[in-house]
């Protein structure tokens, strides 16, 4: 199985602890479920799916208190589904009614290694094969092409990302190692209507945390 790693870079970088009701407090390092997201805006296909296996960290974690504006609502859905059966209705969202200002905590001048590979899905098309998938992967990552910018977190903290070629031909990590507690691996969509959060205990040794596979017993939901 080939893995890829992509070097994502910063100036702030959010990735919510979902226990955080109001305010947003960013996790230490980044997410597996947001590494994966980066890798999705890359190349994102029906029949093949990401999965991250490691997160290396670059920079030393540094924070930054910010407070900025954001949305409160959302347009409706049975708004969405009147104007579907009639053939006109309101969808808009009016942001002065609709702005609140919210405090965060976020991590500021981030550089990560990530790493991945990808899996075809059972039931693909005899063509979808992981040499195709793996190509059009290489070319795009190659030429800095992209389906929508990679973001770190938040889609206002867009990503700078570079395929790395030989990642042991890198500068290390950093020099660090600490326990991270539970942190969120990734959602389960077995049910697209109520998607379940599923963690893992994470570690960071000497700036690397190991992320488990899916469905190992160290993933818990």
């Amino acid at each position: 199985m080939k893995t890829y790693c992509l070097e994502l870079t910063g100036p702030y970088a959010c990735f919510t602890r979902p226990e955080m009701k109001v305010e947003r407090v960013s996790y230490d390092v980044m997410t597996p479920s947001a590494a994966r997201a980066c890798f999705e805006a890359i190349l994102w296909k029906p029949a093949i799916r990401w999965h991250v296996r490691k997160i290396e960290v670059l920079k030393p974690i540094r924070w930054i208190n910010l407070r900025r504006n954001e949305v409160a609502g959302v347009v409706s859905t049975r708004n969405v589904e009147t104007a579907m059966k009639n053939g006109a209705g309101d969808l808009a969202l009016y942001i002065e009614d609709e702005r609140q200002q919210r405090a965060g905590l976020f991590l500021r001048d981030v550089a990560y290694r990530v790493h991945a590979d990808l899996e075809v899905l059972p039931g693909a098309a005899p063509d979808n094969t992981p040499m195709k998938f793996q190509e059009m992967f290489e070319r795009r990552a190659g030429k800095g092409q992209c389906v929508n910018q990679p973001y770190l977190g938040c889609r206002e903290f867009a990503a700078a990302f570079r395929l790395v070629g030989d990642p042991g031909a890198e500068e290390p990590a950093i020099d660090e190692t600490r326990d991270l507690g539970f942190m969120l691996h990734d959602l389960d969509f077995s049910k697209p209507s109520d998607p379940v959060p599923r963690f893992f205990r994470a570690n960071m040794e000497s700036g690397v945390v190991d992320v488990p596979a899916w469905d190992s017993g160290e993933v818990r939901g």
